[in-house]
């Protein structure tokens, strides 16, 4: 599949599922609760408000590569003109292009960088 004929919106829509999974595994594999505790933690990290808090620790750490960047600005830009209320407009669309990087090395089949992303923001974030 060629990452450049997919949306923004779609490479977020992967991305999202791709980030749950991988925060929901890492949070029992360190053995983080059971239900409701799990949930509150798995916000911690999925949550529009913390996806971008992420993108902008990341690429204040000039963390992305300029095709990871491009990808960010696609996903950010593609708007659905559907907000949660849980956030404002400016942290959905940023946090909605942090899903998009992770649905584009997704489908690049690109784990390695993935995991690499992932333990940047564990390693640096506490629960």
């Amino acid at each position: 599949m060629n990452v450049n004929e997919c949306s923004g919106r779609t490479l977020a829509y992967l991305g999202d599922a791709v980030w749950s999974y991988l925060v929901r595994r890492y949070l029992i594999e360190q053995g983080e609760g059971k239900g409701s505790q799990l949930q509150k933690k798995t916000i911690h990290f999925v949550s529009a408000g913390a996806q971008a808090a992420f993108y902008d620790r990341l690429h204040e750490e000039q963390f992305f590569t300029e095709e990871e960047e491009e990808v960010f600005r696609r996903g950010r830009n593609d708007h659905s003109g559907v907000v949660p209320k849980s956030a404002s407009v400016a942290v959905y669309r940023k946090s909605t292009g942090f899903e998009a990087i992770i649905g584009m090395l997704d489908l690049q089949g690109k784990e390695e960088r993935i995991r690499e992303l992932f333990r940047k923001v564990t390693e640096e974030d506490t629960l």
